[in-house]
């Protein structure tokens, strides 16, 4: 399966309903901090919403309603995949995503064979506090030359000015959060990303 190179990262299913009609293929729900009720309600209308526009849906952490509502995609960062069952999960058909930082972690995650591979903070992002400070985009190549045909995804501090570089490096997908969501013009500026990542 060839993913969509342009890979927004949300936290509302209000920013489906904004971002689909324009045009966005691969979109990930990472909603933290709500009651299960709301959280399964939420990603219940994000699995309706990308199916009725053909657009693919990246669950993030809750693998458990994933498999409950039958969503195709799930992704973990390393915290996660020491709760998550990994065998659940393929036995119920998804496939995986898993954000790397190093080598060690990279290792733990193509153990797992995951549909694709996250390197971040690609720059400095304002998102969450990590250790990870900045991998730079040199190391994208040198993810990609470890990952081989596992789609490589770009995250952290990306922008539309950045994605050449991120791409021209190595990176397969650009993965973009706060460049949205905190633009003066969102909508304008996820019709910028599309162009780019064309």
């Amino acid at each position: 399966m060839t993913l969509p190179r342009f890979y927004p990262i949300i936290d509302d299913v209000a920013w489906l309903r904004r971002m689909l009609p324009i045009g966005v293929k691969l979109v990930q729900l990472r909603i933290k901090d709500q009651p299960q009720d709301a959280l399964r309600a939420q990603l219940s209308k994000g699995r309706n919403l990308c199916t009725a526009h053909g657009a693919v849906l990246v669950v993030n952490d809750h693998w458990q309603l994933a498999i409950e509502l039958g969503c195709d995609w799930v992704h973990l960062g390393q915290e996660d995949l020491d709760k998550a069952d990994v065998t659940a999960i393929r036995a119920a058909g998804l496939r995986l995503g898993i954000s790397t930082h190093d080598k060690a972690e990279l290792a733990r995650a193509l153990a797992l064979k995951p549909d694709y591979i996250a390197l971040g903070p690609i720059y400095p992002t304002i998102l969450k506090k990590m250790k990870w400070h900045k991998q730079g985009v040199e190391k994208l190549g040198l993810w990609k030359e470890l990952v081989g045909d596992i789609p490589l995804v770009a995250i952290g501090g990306m922008t539309t000015a950045r994605a050449s570089g991120a791409f021209s490096a190595g990176a397969d997908i650009v993965a973009a959060v706060t460049d949205i969501t905190m633009h003066d013009d969102p909508d304008g500026r996820v019709k910028e990303w599309l162009e780019v990542c064309g």
